[in-house]
């Protein structure tokens, strides 16, 4: 579904990514981890076109979609969350769902202005979806709350229910668990397991909590200091020693 080819990004003599290989099969739930500054939260952004790479490819259902604008790539089907939450915190919790839809909305600007039969059986059929998708993170009853609102962990799955509203084919969740207690990330990681299962969904997710990491992907990807340095499944990766370098320093490897 999802292959970067040798794509590198330099932000003036610093290399961010380089050299960066990936490949995502339809209905994986892929993992990318590596310690804080390895450049992974850049690799999201060459893939949703938040940055254009300095060179390579990215290619998204046969398609190189490398240096589109990033509502392009999200009409296309790649939808992401932020690692600093990016809700519209202004605006109530059902109206941050209903701008997920933005990329699916048909009808014209005459049937808006006027609120014409288009219109109206379009927002209605926007009200239901929203309301169905909060229901799925239990935040239905919270639905006419401020985003600003919410309690942090709710704020995390509002704007996965956002990006779920755009219909993706390929969901990348950075962090989601961020700032999560145990419990919070226990019920995360049961719900990303429904999601996957009942919207058919591809995902590739950033985290440092090592136990959903473990817990929930089925292939890894490690970056250090803006390339590959090891991909496999949760075991391999635990037993690398390039990662446990990576992770805990040299010593770890004669400990």
């Amino acid at each position: 579904m999802f292959k970067a080819k040798k794509v590198s990004k330099m932000f003036g003599g610093l290399a961010a990514i380089k050299d960066l290989h990936l490949h995502i099969e339809p209905g994986e739930l892929v993992g990318l981890i590596g310690p804080n500054g390895a450049g992974k939260t850049t690799a999201f952004n060459l893939m949703t076109g938040v940055y254009s790479p300095t060179e390579g490819e990215l290619c998204f259902v046969g398609e190189n979609v490398a240096g589109l604008k990033p509502y392009i790539i999200t009409n296309k089907g790649i939808a992401r969350t932020f690692q600093n939450i990016r809700l519209f915190k202004s605006m109530s919790v059902i109206d941050n769902v209903k701008v997920g839809f933005h990329g699916h909305i048909q009808y014209s600007l005459f049937s808006a202005f006027f609120h014409g039969k288009t219109y109206r059986t379009v927002e209605t059929e926007m009200e239901n979806r929203a309301m169905h998708l909060l229901q799925i993170f239990n935040l239905q009853d919270k639905r006419d709350e401020l985003a600003s609102n919410l309690p942090y962990g709710e704020q995390r799955r509002l704007e996965i229910v956002r990006a779920l509203a755009a219909k993706p084919k390929l969901l990348l969740l950075d962090e989601p668990a961020a700032g999560m207690n145990p419990q919070e990330t226990k019920q995360l990681m049961a719900l990303i397991h429904k999601i996957r299962q009942d919207f058919q969904l591809t995902i590739l997710l950033i985290e440092h909590d090592m136990s959903l990491v473990m817990g929930i992907c089925e292939r890894l990807y490690v970056l250090d200091y803006g390339r590959i340095i090891a991909e496999g499944t949760p075991e391999e990766i635990k037993n690398n020693p390039k990662v446990i370098e990576a992770y805990l320093g040299e010593e770890a490897l004669h400990a």
